[in-house]
């Protein structure tokens, strides 16, 4: 996504020339992205295309960045009161008769945290959402607290803050930071990026970075220094906040934070794993949130609903694929990360299940939620699937390549059509995925987890499973062959082993060399006997959850899956011996 196609406009302001971008329906809310440091507007093409199908989306370079004039003098061009100008000159233009949703990265949400405090923008911005740059008020009385009372927890939060700050004091001696920009480090910039942040380098950064970043080292100038020594003491935000953390940032603390409610009555948090440059390494996830905040505060509500789930501190936003998710497990798990606020694409090759699913995931708690119609051991569907979730809906985070197929029988009534159509789901389902969507979030270079539903049958063989066990062993060693391969890339990989489980899987598993009322009966036996076991699917979620939470290689989830997985490891005679016990029919 670039902003080709956008409509663009010139509004003049303070003896400058603002470059103004805009995408969608102008009768929609607006939603005002301002960007940071040393960025220009094309640092949001990404979010502002996802956003465009629902709502008004305008971008400006702020002054002396991308297409936008510089003030003439630059010192004395920069302050906040100017930039407010701006934001002002630019909100009347696109949007003169609405408050706008204003969305702040970097430097751009520092100067929207001036845009929200001050009187004057009253009645002018209907929310706030900061990603990663602080209010200088608010960050100057956060230093001034802790100087005051210099416990060891507070001198420690000022130091850590210290030595991510490293680039601002550099920003302040004269001369070098211009140099360097239209030098050296302006050539390699984009290399830095991809390498330390893995910021995909397709269309950003700008030809204009150099001067970008040169005009902006007085952003830093211009406020830093007056604003940390004098804040203000009415930096109060007069419209709903909504903070986003990325937890991997380099250059802010998370402490920065702790005290904002003191200035954000209506605030809203929200964190994610990830680094400094949100936008353009997470852009699915944070147009997600900024338009769920966008509608809640339209339709009245002061903050979104927000997920209660175990987990929701590490799956909120998420997106997540399962297949087989039409019921049973796969099911379960979609509910588990619904909860945790998740986004859950349901994959299953009943469409209706599928779609019954993504509708009470959206009824507790996920983000959002659809359904796709796919047979998993079709290449073709699934290499057709992967491209419109990507498209449509972003890079998966988390893939659980759930579905699967049983059969039973010995190995020599099992015939050569009964293999391939096991091993056809179960195996060759899981390859499709890990090889479709692994690829995805390896070139997205963000990390990822994949879960694979694999089972006890993968280390306890047993004389009535052997097609089965076979596919699910496979599915056990390729999970822990790909565990060691994605690692270097930050994506997990691991294998569930549920063992006795409630599900319907046993009332639909194929019975190899019996004819069709001998099948239909052992079913019904199968079923019953599963059923008195009564070990519900949702502990497999739970387990699914916790499992990527603390990045296990392997999850055996019942007891007796434990039990097994114990005896593999230390006494695999014992299991073989049991496998000879002819199981009773």
């Amino acid at each position: 996504m670039t902003l080709q196609g956008a409509r663009e406009r010139w509004v003049r302001t303070g003896g400058v020339e603002l470059c103004v971008a805009e995408l969608g329906d102008p009768a929609q809310p607006t939603v005002l992205l301002v960007h940071g440091y040393p960025d220009s507007k094309e640092v949001w093409s990404e979010v502002a295309g996802r956003l465009a199908d629902r709502f008004h989306v305008v971008l400006y370079d702020v002054r002396g960045h991308g297409r936008s004039t510089a003030p003439q003098p630059l010192r004395g061009g920069f302050t906040l009161e100017k930039l407010t100008d701006d934001f002002l000159a630019v909100a009347d233009a696109v949007s003169p008769d609405r408050p706008v949703h204003l969305v702040g990265h970097d430097w751009g949400s520092v100067q929207s945290w001036e845009f929200v405090t001050v009187k004057r923008t009253e009645g002018r911005i209907a929310s706030f959402t900061s990603l990663s740059g602080p209010s200088l008020d608010h960050f100057g009385h956060w230093i001034q607290r802790r100087m005051k009372r210099p416990t060891p927890r507070r001198v420690g939060q000022l130091l850590g803050q210290g030595a991510k700050s490293w680039y601002v004091y550099l920003l302040h001696t004269p001369v070098l930071p211009e140099l360097a920009w239209r030098g050296p480090l302006g050539r390699t910039w984009p290399r830095i990026m991809s390498r330390m942040e893995k910021v995909p380098s397709d269309n950003y950064p700008t030809s204009s970075l150099s001067s970008d970043a040169a005009h902006g080292a007085w952003l830093y100038r211009d406020n830093v220094r007056p604003r940390l020594l004098r804040p203000r003491a009415d930096a109060f935000a007069h419209a709903p906040v909504q903070l986003i953390t990325p937890l991997g940032d380099a250059f802010l603390s998370e402490r920065l934070y702790d005290e904002l409610e003191l200035w954000a009555p209506q605030l809203t948090r929200r964190t994610l794993p990830a680094k400094h440059w949100v936008p353009r390494t997470r852009p699915d996830r944070l147009a997600s949130w900024v338009g769920e905040f966008v509608t809640s505060v339209e339709g009245g509500r002061q903050e979104p609903r927000t997920a209660s789930g175990p987990h929701a501190d590490r799956f909120g936003g998420q997106l997540v694929l399962i297949t087989g998710a039409g019921s049973g497990i796969g099911r379960a798990t979609a509910y588990a990360f619904a909860e945790a606020g998740a986004r859950v694409v349901a994959v299953d090759r009943d469409g209706e299940a599928a779609a019954r699913t993504a509708e009470m995931c959206r009824l507790v708690g996920a983000t959002d939620a659809w359904a796709e119609t796919v047979d998993v051991s079709d290449e073709q569907a699934m290499e057709k699937l992967a491209a419109k979730v990507a498209t449509d809906y972003g890079v998966v985070d988390v893939l659980v390549n759930n579905a699967g197929i049983g059969l039973a029988g010995s190995f020599l009534d099992t015939t050569s059509d009964d293999w391939r159509k096991v091993l056809d789901v179960n195996l060759w389902g899981v390859i499709h995925g890990c090889r479709l969507f692994g690829r995805q979030m390896a070139e997205r270079g963000q990390g990822g987890h994949i879960v694979n539903t694999a089972s006890a049958a993968a280390y306890q063989p047993s004389r009535a499973l052997p097609a089965y066990s076979t596919s699910k062993a496979a599915v056990l060693m390729l999970s822990e062959c790909l565990r060691a391969e994605l690692a270097d890339q930050g994506i997990g990989v691991t294998a569930i082993c549920p063992g006795l489980v409630n599900t319907n899987i046993t009332s639909t598993a194929r019975h190899a060399g019996v004819d069709a009322e001998e099948e239909a009966r052992r079913q019904k036996k199968s079923a019953r006997l599963y059923g008195l076991r009564n070990y519900p699917p949702e502990k497999v979620a739970e387990a699914i959850l916790r499992g990527i939470v603390n990045n296990e290689a392997v999850v055996p989830v019942t007891p007796e899956a434990r039990g097994a997985h114990l005896l593999a490891r230390f006494a695999p005679g014992a299991l073989r011996r049991l496998a000879r016990v002819k199981p009773p029919m």
